[in-house]
C-alpha cells in the first residue's frame, strides 16, 4: 500500500511530506499581484513627466541588459551571462492611454524630456503676441486718457479733488464729493459738477470697448434718515446718479454699472476730518480687458 510518507534507504524511517510548498507559489503569486498593481497605479496619473520616467524604467528592465541569461526576459536563460552581449534591440514602449504631445528628446541618453522646455507651437505663440499686444495698447489708451484728465483737472482748478491712478483692474478716477459732487449726506448732483463730469464722459467716449464702473464710497461716519437709513444705500445712490448722467452724456448704458461700497474700502484713515473727506469719493473705474502687461 501506499503510505503518506517516503521510506528511507537504512532504517526505513518515514519522512513527513513538505505541507508547506504550497507558501512558495502563494509568495510568487502575491509578488506579481503587487508588482501589476504598482503598474497599473503608475500608469493611471495623469502626469506626463511619471509616465515617461515609467516609459523608460520598463524598456530598461525588459532589455536583456539589465536580466541575465538572454537578450530578452522573453527569451529562455542561457549558461552564461559573460557568453552574450547585451541587448540591442528594444521592446517596444508603452503607447500612452491618453495623447501626449511629441516628444524631441534624445533615445540614446534614455531621459524623460520636460512638458514644460517644449517649444511653444507656431498658433500658441501667435496667440501669447497678439495677447501681449493687446494689453500694451490697451495700457497706453489708459496712459492717455489720465494724461488729459489730469490736464483738464489741474486747468480748471480740480487738481486737489481729482485724481486718477492705472491700477490692475483698469483706470480709476477718483472724484472727492465734498464740495464737488455732493453736499454732505445728500445724493444730488451739485450743478458745478457737471462740466467735470461731462468731460470725463467725453474721454470714455473716445473708447468704445471698455466697461465702466461707477463706485460710491463714504466714510465710516454713520447716517440714518427716512432717505438713506445707512451708508449703503448712500454709496449706491450716488454710484447710480452719476451713471444717469454719463448715460445723458452719450456713454452707453450696456458699458455702465453702479455699485456702493459704504464705507468698506477706505483709502487713509478716518481717524480725522481730512481723512474722512478723501474716503467721501466716487470712483469711475475703465475696467482693464486684457492682463497687465509686464513693465
Amino acid at each position: 500500500m501506499a503510505g503518506h510518507g517516503k521510506r528511507g534507504g537504512r532504517g526505513g524511517a518515514v519522512e513527513p511530506e513538505n505541507e508547506e510548498r504550497w507558501l512558495l507559489t502563494y509568495a510568487d503569486m502575491l509578488t506579481l499581484l503587487f508588482a501589476l498593481f504598482m503598474v497599473l497605479f503608475s500608469i493611471s496619473s495623469v502626469n506626463i513627466s511619471k509616465y515617461q520616467v515609467l516609459q523608460q524604467s520598463l524598456k530598461a528592465a525588459f532589455s536583456g541588459s539589465v536580466l541575465p541569461g538572454g537578450r530578452a526576459i522573453l527569451q529562455s536563460g542561457s549558461e552564461s551571462t559573460s557568453a552574450h552581449s547585451p541587448a540591442t534591440a528594444e521592446v517596444p514602449s508603452i503607447v500612452p492611454l491618453t495623447p501626449t504631445p511629441t516628444s524631441t528628446s534624445s533615445s540614446s541618453t534614455g531621459a524623460a524630456s520636460n512638458p514644460a522646455a517644449k517649444p511653444m507651437s507656431s498658433a500658441q505663440l501667435q496667440a501669447a503676441l497678439n495677447s501681449m499686444s493687446a494689453s500694451v495698447s490697451e495700457q497706453d489708451t489708459f496712459v492717455k486718457l489720465k494724461e488729459k484728465l489730469d490736464a483738464y483737472a489741474k486747468a480748471h482748478g480740480f487738481g486737489n479733488k481729482v485724481q486718477t491712478v492705472i491700477e490692475r483692474r483698469g483706470l480709476v478716477v477718483r472724484v472727492l464729493t465734498d464740495n464737488l459732487l455732493y453736499d454732505s449726506g445728500s445724493a444730488t448732483l451739485q450743478p458745478g459738477a457737471d462740466k467735470l463730469l461731462a468731460e470725463v464722459a467725453q474721454l470714455l467716449n473716445l473708447d468704445k470697448s471698455h466697461p465702466i464702473t461707477v463706485e460710491g464710497h463714504t466714510d465710516n461716519q454713520p447716517i440714518s434718515n427716512a432717505q438713506f437709513p445707512s451708508n449703503w444705500e448712500l454709496s449706491t445712490s450716488r454710484a447710480t446718479n452719476v451713471v444717469r448722467f454719463l448715460i445723458t452724456q452719450g456713454v452707453s448704458a450696456y458699458r455702465l454699472g453702479a455699485v456702493g461700497y459704504a464705507d468698506l474700502h477706505p483709502i487713509v484713515s478716518n481717524a480725522t476730518a481730512a481723512g474722512r473727506e478723501r474716503n467721501r469719493r466716487v470712483e469711475i473705474v475703465l475696467m482693464r480687458l486684457n492682463p497687465v502687461p509686464p513693465s
